[in-house]
């Protein structure tokens, strides 16, 4: 026990656990002289403390005195520290400085630093125990998954104190899961857990669990690379635009799927291929060393792995060599196509536009006509007809040869 007269560091036997308080100071001057200073103190387990006590003067000459709650009593319900792993770094008559190395959780507590004037003097002092959370696993996904399964991925670490964050992300973008926290001790054990539906997508993407903690710089990773199985998809790729008779033409049957199929079966019609000797099959290829008519018609090619079997189809026309097919010049449909609808498009508007001029002249020609019947003819109700009408109408009898007019 480390002991110099009246100055007295105490863990309190109350250690409860407290909130992360650092740089906290304590300052209190009494009536009859300064009490000590002390400044909280935050550690990660494992690290090492270093505790002062301290007076800015100190008449009474009084040195200190180190105690906690750790040994055997020696103070009423107070217990000296007595542990190899604390040392004594400074003892003057104004500062007292302790060393704990090797910090644990149960270091974390109140300490009371105790001047022994007349009255005792004494300032309290809390020491911060970070514990540091072990690197996450990452459990309930057993390779491989098939497309539909539904998978429950779990992410775990323990020993943090306080709690850690769990962080998902699904390669570089952040998804949601689901947390628990449960207490261990001083320490805390976080889980959090994904739920899903894998598909075809799913195969090969990364899901990494993150624990952030204070404790730690840099936040702790755990990644899992998923690996899905699914049923083959198949598609045929072409070596011509326009095959054309004595063209050298190739099919390739293209396949995607978990696991990849290894063989290809190719038919023509729903039989087998009729020549063998102009048609050749090499792996996923089959090669038409010289097209002719006889080739047209609907080439297949089949795949399949345990999870099931795919298919692709694909229409071969061949057209007579030298004779333009769809287009002589495969990007010649690209060049007038657009040509040929700007033409159409422009004609159609011309005659949409004639048609409206069309019916608006003949709609101002009929208005105008009975318009002038209409004047002409006022007060001339009994006139068996238009001409009759403009003779007999009120003051215009002077002038009805005049006014006579036909329309045709």
């Amino acid at each position: 026990m480390i002991v110099k007269q009246h100055l007295i560091f105490i863990l309190s036997s109350l250690c409860a656990d407290l909130f992360k308080v650092a740089g906290t100071k304590s300052k209190v001057k009494g009536s009859q002289g300064q009490f000590p200073i002390t400044q909280n103190v935050t550690v990660v387990e494992g690290g090492t403390a270093n505790m002062t006590c301290r007076v800015d003067y100190n008449d009474e000459h009084f040195p200190p005195v180190v105690e906690s709650c750790t040994t055997d009593p020696v103070f009423g319900d107070k217990k000296a520290l007595r542990d190899n792993r604390i040392e004594l770094v400074r003892a003057s008559w104004q500062e007292l400085t302790i060393r704990i190395s090797d910090v644990s959780l149960s270091d974390e507590g109140q300490y009371t630093c105790s001047l022994f004037t007349m009255p005792v003097k004494t300032t309290k002092a809390f020491l911060t125990v970070l514990g540091m959370p072990v690197r996450p696993e990452i459990t309930g996904f057993t390779k491989p998954a098939k497309e539909g399964d539904i998978i429950t991925l779990t992410c775990t670490t323990t020993g943090s104190k306080p709690a850690a964050v769990i962080r998902w992300f699904r390669n570089d973008k952040e998804v949601q899961g689901t947390k628990e926290v449960n207490a261990t001790g001083k320490s805390f054990t976080v889980k959090s857990s994904l739920q899903f539906q894998v598909d075809r997508r799913d195969d090969g993407v990364a899901y990494t669990c993150s624990v952030e903690q204070v404790s730690l710089s840099n936040p702790y990773m755990t990644t899992e690379v998923l690996e899905v199985h699914y049923v083959p998809h198949l598609e045929i790729t072409h070596s011509l635009i326009i095959p054309q008779e004595g063209q050298y033409f190739k099919l390739e049957c293209v396949s995607i799927g978990n696991p990849i199929p290894e063989q290809v079966q190719w038919s023509k019609d729903g039989g087998e291929l009729p020549d063998i000797e102009r048609m050749i099959v090499e792996g996923r290829e089959l090669t038409i060393t010289t097209l002719n008519k006889t080739d047209n018609g609907t080439y297949r090619c089949e795949a399949s792995n345990y999870l099931g079997t795919s298919s692709a189809e694909y229409v071969l026309f061949v057209y007579a060599k030298g004779l333009p097919g769809p287009t002589t010049d495969p990007n010649a449909l690209g060049q007038h196509g657009p040509d040929h609808a700007l033409i159409g498009g422009v004609v159609a508007v011309v005659v949409f536009i004639t048609l409206c001029l069309i019916i608006v002249l003949g709609r101002y020609l009929a208005r105008h006509k009975g318009t002038y019947l209409t004047h002409e003819a006022k007060g001339a109700e009994d006139a068996p007809d238009a001409d009759t009408a403009i003779i007999n109408a009120e003051g215009n009898h002077v002038h009805a040869e005049e006014k006579k007019e036909y329309f045709i």
